[in-house]
């Protein structure tokens, strides 16, 4: 059988793919969650979230609850790919060089203050204060959707500038989450967790590669979390750093090895699948843990915790009450902040850093584009519906703030969808 001959898909362009697909599916989602608390079945929807999930190794035991498992549990894997994002983009993508990360990293900066001060503004001196952080991050998935409905028209430096803008904003969400959402601290727990970092850079240092290692490890440094005051989806991020980025290859016997399969392909049918399976095992032998690991949980993470993510957090019950709270200082604060917030953050900072010589504008980005893009960054769904469970001890104040979430990143995205489709051209310049 012939093959036909593909193009190689960069790190970049796997990620954007991956990301625009997954923003359809967690819609779905979004929309499923949706009717089903608004319909006549509401009950089994809060039955669904609120049944019971124990994990128990021999006399070690844990009970959660569906949301709870899903929130502390599966959203460590989450923050777990976020982090190998994070760092591989520091190492070789667009975080790189001082060039390269400075538009994207003052645009992400500001574009998290504002919406942050606009929040303040409406719940100064209030318990509510405490949802600060609610408007400041934006979903990298639903953000890159939207720019893929526009195909080949978006210049791929408005692509890499969304996306590079979106994980310095993960980046800083997660710092927020560290210092702001942390509960009375359990140092006996955060001393093991300590040993395990220890044992995780020293495996890094001695060039371990076992993927065994490094999820018994994970999870050990999960349980610590958990039981630390530290929300456990931060192991998630800190077992992302101790996890090697450098593939332990020989050149030259990888190449020759390599010749010999592919002429085994070639010259012998009878042994081409063996040769094919031999192929890909040495491939993924000089892989490095950060890209086996992070390519094969990205899917996993996309189409599966994401999603399920939506499911478990985005049902909101339209009722009186929730809606006319609209007009309350945490629906303000957290509306404004999303819609106006960010676009005024991320496209002043644009344009001051490009009219100060800080940073360039990417090649056939005009700031007609930035700006609307920076009304995109006003969707912030994941990141802000997980904070706002930080947030919000209210059940109410939670109702009131979901609601707000889902109503500013909807009008972000279709007053940023409208101005986009206006600034790109027609085709893009050859």
């Amino acid at each position: 059988m012939r093959v036909a001959p593909k193009s190689i898909v960069t790190t970049f362009q796997e990620f954007f793919q991956s990301s625009t697909s997954a923003g359809v599916v967690i819609i779905a989602c979004m929309a499923l969650a949706l009717a089903w608390i608004n319909s006549p079945f509401s009950a089994s929807y809060h039955a669904l979230l609120a049944t019971p999930l124990n994990i128990t190794v021999d006399t070690f035991q844990l009970d959660f609850t569906i949301e709870h498992f899903v929130n502390d549990g599966l959203m460590v894997v989450f923050f777990l790919v976020v982090g190998l994002e994070i760092k591989r983009e520091l190492l070789i993508g667009e975080l790189s060089s001082r060039k390269k990360a400075m538009l994207p990293i003052i645009a992400a900066v500001s574009g998290m203050v504002v919406p942050g001060f606009i929040y303040a503004i409406f719940n100064v001196g209030t318990p509510a204060i405490r949802g600060w952080a609610v408007p400041v991050a934006t979903d990298i998935a639903f953000a890159l959707g939207i720019l893929a409905l526009f195909g080949n028209r978006v210049p791929l430096g408005l692509k890499i500038f969304l996306a590079a803008l979106a994980i310095v904003d993960d980046l800083f969400s997660v710092v927020v989450i560290a210092l702001f959402y942390t509960s009375t601290l359990h140092i006996a727990s955060l001393m093991w967790a300590a040993v395990i970092v220890v044992i995780l850079i020293i495996g890094n240092r001695s060039s371990v590669h076992s993927l065994w290692f490094y999820a018994l490890a994970g999870i050990a440094l999960w349980l610590c979390f958990l039981s630390s005051g530290v929300h456990p989806t931060i192991g998630g991020v800190v077992l992302a750093i101790c996890i090697p980025s450098r593939s332990r290859i020989n050149q030259r016997s990888f190449l020759q090895r390599t010749r010999e399969l592919v002429n085994r392909i070639v010259a012998r049918e009878e042994e081409q699948h063996d040769a094919v399976h031999a192929l890909e095992s040495l491939c993924e032998r000089v892989q490095s843990p950060l890209h086996r690991i992070e390519h094969s949980l990205q899917p996993w993470v996309a189409f599966g915790i994401m999603p399920l993510f939506a499911l478990v957090n985005a049902g909101v019950a339209f009722n009186s009450s929730v809606v006319t709270h609209l007009i309350s200082p945490i629906s303000l604060g957290i509306i404004l902040g999303l819609f106006l917030g960010k676009q005024l953050g991320v496209s002043f900072a644009v344009w001051l850093s490009v009219r100060l010589h800080w940073a360039e504008l990417p090649a056939n980005v005009t700031m007609r584009n930035i700006y609307a893009v920076s009304i995109l960054c006003g969707i912030g769904f994941t990141m802000a519906l997980f904070v706002a469970h930080l947030a919000f001890t209210s059940n109410e104040d939670l109702e009131v703030a979901k609601l707000s979430i889902l109503v500013g990143s909807f009008i972000s995205a279709i007053v940023g969808s409208i101005l986009l489709r206006s600034s790109l051209p027609k085709t893009l310049p050859t």
